[in-house]
């Protein structure tokens, strides 16, 4: 995802919680993992007091089954949801957020195509 230039930090995370892949400087918590997880499935957490992830706080945008897509100042996070895992790709002002999506979104695409 990094290496598109479009996402700045990144992280593949098991659905266990275990890290798969991350940045080196970005530190996402066990307890950021599990809200993250939470909101797949119902989003009213975050709604209300917003998606941490490393320490920040972004203002949740959509949040489905699949996605969760959030803002933070002109940069923002996108997370998606495979079979077997949770990619996380936060991207700043030099990407736009529908080409920061089309990374995130695609590389889970073939993750699932390919059983993950």
């Amino acid at each position: 995802m990094i290496g598109t230039g479009k996402i700045v930090k990144g992280a593949i995370f098991g659905q266990d919680k275990s890290t798969w892949a991350i940045s080196a400087d970005f530190p996402v918590t066990v307890n950021e993992i599990d809200a993250l997880l939470a909101a797949f499935k119902d989003p009213s957490g975050i709604r209300a007091s917003g998606l941490h992830l490393a320490g920040q706080k972004y203002i949740a945008l959509q949040c489905d089954n699949r996605s969760v897509y959030a803002k933070l100042g002109s940069g923002g996070v996108v997370c998606v949801k495979t079979n077997q895992a949770i990619l996380v790709g936060v991207y700043n002002q030099s990407a736009q957020p529908g080409e920061a999506t089309k990374v995130v979104e695609g590389l889970a695409d073939y993750l699932i195509s390919v059983g993950y």
